[in-house]
């Protein structure tokens, strides 16, 4: 897979392309990571991007000719071209496995009061990471990139992130490591038992115990199989009867 970050600061991603998985990602070439600065792109002669808006206002707007020739200048027919924006999708755990899919996909980062409207004709799509402002769309891209390079083939164990949470609907069971017993707390007995169904099914019925508890949002749309009904109905049962006794 290729990711090109059309961005004004390319700098801002140094530490995440020399650091940990992303650089062994890269290395093993699994990814090409790339990025393009626009600024070099401008035909101002004092490197402008951006000018006041029509019309009045506050801030500055990102110019159409610096993006726009910026990214003519990398993007094909295989690309995919996406707009850091917080008018855009929110981002997920399901958008992050269909943008893995891509051969070639372009982040647009964009600053100060955001893009001329006009740029948004080039673009495939619009992802914003929540309901917050940030500075710049650089942290933004950066976790959409760590999102979905995770997800490539050979960069991480499937069975790694089979299990994450958001990955099947559900928030992640707990996990635990040695030593069995830490300050008087002690690790779940079934999990030293060394039995892989019960093992499985402890862990699922703590993903929806977490899940209820934290996000029961994400249980509204979700088909329950019978046996994620039968243990949530063991679930209420449990914070039924740690209710009475309290």
């Amino acid at each position: 897979m290729r990711i090109t970050v059309i961005t004004i600061f390319p700098e801002f991603f140094d530490s995440f392309r020399t650091t940990s998985i992303i650089k062994r990602a890269i290395e093993g070439h699994r990814v090409d990571f790339e990025t393009v600065d626009f600024r070099s792109f401008t035909l101002d002669k004092h490197r402008h991007v951006d000018d006041t808006p029509y019309g009045g206002g506050q801030g500055m707007v990102l110019s159409c000719q610096p993006i726009i020739d910026a990214l003519r200048s990398v993007r094909d027919e295989r690309s995919h071209v996406v707009m850091m924006t917080p008018q855009g999708a929110t981002f997920s755990q399901k958008k992050a496995a269909r943008l893995a899919t891509y051969e070639h996909l372009i982040l647009l980062c964009g600053h100060y009061e955001g893009f001329d409207e006009r740029i948004r004709a080039y673009v495939d799509e619009e992802i914003s990471i929540g309901d917050y402002v940030l500075t710049g769309g650089e942290p933004a891209a950066l976790v959409v990139c760590d999102a979905l390079i995770r997800l490539l083939d050979g960069v991480i164990l499937e069975d790694s992130h089979e299990d994450d949470s958001f990955s099947d609907g559900l928030l992640e069971y707990p996990q635990y490591t040695k030593p069995a017993v830490f300050e008087g707390k002690a690790v779940p007995e079934v999990l030293l038992s060394g039995h892989h169904a019960n093992i499985r099914r402890w862990r699922l019925k703590e993903s929806l115990r977490k899940t209820k508890q934290r996000r029961p949002d994400l249980l509204q749309h979700r088909v329950l199989s019978k046996e994620e009904e039968a243990l949530l109905e063991e679930i209420a049962q449990e914070e039924s009867t740690q209710s009475e006794e309290l």
